[in-house]
């Protein structure tokens, strides 16, 4: 009997386990989920451009999306003692299966360097072909930037693979590039309620 279906639930219960933990430890705010909403908007919209004009989309993505979605995990989100899962902030960044902040600060740290390499060599050492004029150097900062993007991913995924096991490190993969669909789901009520005057997903200690 094939093991298939049986390799296919596993693999969706671990990815709705890891978007579980990544909601209900990291998404209280509803400043913080409005913002995911405002990311995943513009990621699945990167995604769609990204066949078209890669440079532009990782722009879009980068610029507008990962910066939207990391301000809401910097400066929104609590970080003080979880009551609701009964955690403490150093506690929930130990056990990250990602990025936690730490590791999303370095990572935003190359992002927001990285433009520098191109001040000093416009056609990055030679990979680039010559593009005269600010957009020229706008595409291919973009284009860094999707490597950059691309790398983190394929980074964390292998390190992943070491430090707990390859099928953590898989749906983890997974997680993150299908993460602006789910949020566009999960989130698409959030700035209404935040209008309405909530500031704090109390539905989270319902489950």
């Amino acid at each position: 009997m094939s093991k298939a279906p049986e390799t296919i639930l596993a693999f969706r219960a671990q990815l709705d386990e890891q978007r579980w933990d990544d909601h209900r430890y990291y998404h209280h705010c509803l400043i913080n989920q409005s913002l995911h909403f405002l990311s995943a908007s513009t990621f699945i919209a990167a995604y769609m451009l990204m066949f078209h004009d890669p440079a532009l989309a990782s722009l879009l993505g980068w610029g507008v999306a990962m910066t939207s979605r990391q301000a809401g995990h910097f400066f929104f989100e609590p970080k003080g003692y979880d009551a609701i899962n009964d955690a403490t902030h150093r506690y929930k960044e130990e056990i990250k299966v990602g990025y936690n902040l730490i590791r999303k600060t370095v990572f935003m740290t190359l992002w927001a360097l990285s433009p520098l390499l191109l001040v000093l060599s416009p056609t990055l050492f030679g990979l680039f072909a010559p593009l005269p004029g600010p957009m020229g150097f706008l595409r291919h900062v973009g284009l860094m930037w999707l490597a950059l993007g691309i790398g983190g991913l394929l980074f964390r995924t292998f390190q992943l693979f070491f430090v707990r096991d390859v099928p953590t490190g898989i749906v983890w993969a997974a997680k993150i590039v299908t993460d602006p669909f789910n949020d566009f789901r999960q989130y698409r009520g959030a700035p209404m309620r935040l209008l309405k005057g909530e500031r704090y997903d109390r539905s989270i200690a319902t489950r």
